[in-house]
């Protein structure tokens, strides 16, 4: 089952606006990530999913791939499903999405999500423990899993809660990594956002 690796990459992030254009250690951002992914060995093929020119234009110079996509997405799994719609990608059944913010990502995170899909699950994702003194950090998102390592609830909030105070509370930062089946992202997408979705 052949593996396309999408990067999906916008200048108008909320957070830190042009954010993969800026430099980390002497280069753009969006390059250290790109060359992370390919680097990894686990995908047959690597794009860069950006609405911007502009990033396009970093990404072909540095000699990969990148696909324009529309300026309206939501998210950047809609921007991963514009590319995977398009006929150039048909041949495609897995697709590992890796946000564009993640230049340091494990290669085993890639490895793990891809793995589970080609096991048979619908989706893949990684995560990794978290230092405690970060829980409170809004900006690394929490997940708690279940007794089989599914993802049951993310959060930008300290989950699980420490209601004792114990101290003896596990928790894992979601990766910023999701594999999926071409049947499965498509069924991702014509979901409704859930209410949990717009204020976690």
């Amino acid at each position: 089952m052949p593996v396309l690796g999408v990067v999906p990459a916008r200048l108008g992030s909320s957070r830190l606006p042009r954010k993969p254009l800026l430099s980390l250690a002497g280069e753009p951002l969006i390059l250290r990530v790109i060359r992370r992914v390919v680097e990894a060995g686990v995908c047959d093929r690597v794009v860069v999913a950006t609405d911007a020119r502009e990033i396009a234009a970093v990404v072909e110079r540095a000699g990969y791939e990148a696909v324009l996509t529309s300026a309206e997405h939501q998210s950047g799994t809609e921007r991963v499903a514009e590319v995977v719609g398009s006929k150039s990608f048909s041949s495609y059944e897995v697709v590992l999405n890796v946000q564009g913010d993640e230049p340091l990502v494990a290669p085993a995170a890639l490895h793990g999500a891809v793995a589970r899909v080609r096991g048979g699950d619908p989706i893949g994702t990684a995560a990794g423990d978290l230092d405690r003194a970060f829980a409170g950090d809004p900006n690394r998102v929490k997940v708690v899993t279940d007794s089989r390592g599914r993802a049951v609830y993310f959060s930008r909030a300290p989950i699980p809660f420490d209601r004792d105070a114990t101290g003896d509370v596990i928790y894992h930062q979601h990766v910023g990594v999701y594999a999926y089946t071409r049947e499965a992202l498509d069924r991702w997408l014509r979901l409704a956002p859930v209410p949990e979705e717009r204020v976690t």
